[in-house]
């Protein structure tokens, strides 16, 4: 017997669901089929009626129906103070012409992203570019040029992505994942992205 799966789910833990929605609707170019601010405040009627039970906090929540790629995205509003075990969310596309699409509409929704064109990292060559939420979670839209052979380990890279302002004090890094002589070709990187 076989299971048709519909799509795959991702759900994210976030600090503040309405900034988590507003750079979601720039990286996705949709609006939440869902969407509930957070709310520990009751309106009166309720309150009366309801008595104690209806001063619970509600957090906040988003969900994303995303048609392409099909994802079933949903934001949680919880009280954190470290991130989970999450490396990083990507989308796989069919050619670098759709990376650099995906990159434009991003930069022109204002989102900050950073490129690494022809970086050999996770056993491939790809062309990719990162963007980040305001809760730290990295995402790739990358298309895999060719598959390579590993030499020795896969990348055991740390932080992918690092945003800086745009100065002249902050240049561009001159390391990529895996290509130590490649340079990450946007705006601005840590010493070490990656895959």
């Amino acid at each position: 017997m076989s299971v048709k799966a519909l799509k795959p789910h991702i759900s994210l833990n976030v600090k503040n669901v309405e900034a988590s929605v507003d750079f979601y609707k720039k990286l996705f170019g949709i609006e939440p089929v869902k969407f509930i601010k957070g709310n520990t405040t009751t309106h009166s009627i309720v309150k009366d009626q309801l008595g104690e039970a209806s001063e619970k906090p509600r957090f906040g929540y988003a969900k994303f129906d995303v048609q392409n790629p099909p994802i079933n995205f949903v934001l949680n509003e919880v009280a954190y103070t470290e991130g989970g075990t999450l490396s990083h969310l990507g989308i796989q596309v069919e050619s670098t012409d759709d990376v650099l699409k995906t990159r434009e509409r991003w930069i022109g929704s204002g989102l900050l992203t950073v490129d690494e064109m022809k970086v050999d990292c996770c056993y491939a060559l790809q062309d990719k570019t990162w963007a980040r939420d305001p809760d730290g979670n990295e995402w790739e839209v990358f298309v895999v040029l060719e598959n390579t052979e590993p030499e020795a380990s896969a990348c055991g890279c740390g932080d992918k992505v690092s945003h800086a302002e745009l100065t002249e004090a902050s240049p561009l890094s001159t390391s990529a994942c895996c290509t130590p002589n490649q340079k990450a070709s946007t705006i601005a990187a840590t010493n070490s992205p990656c895959c």
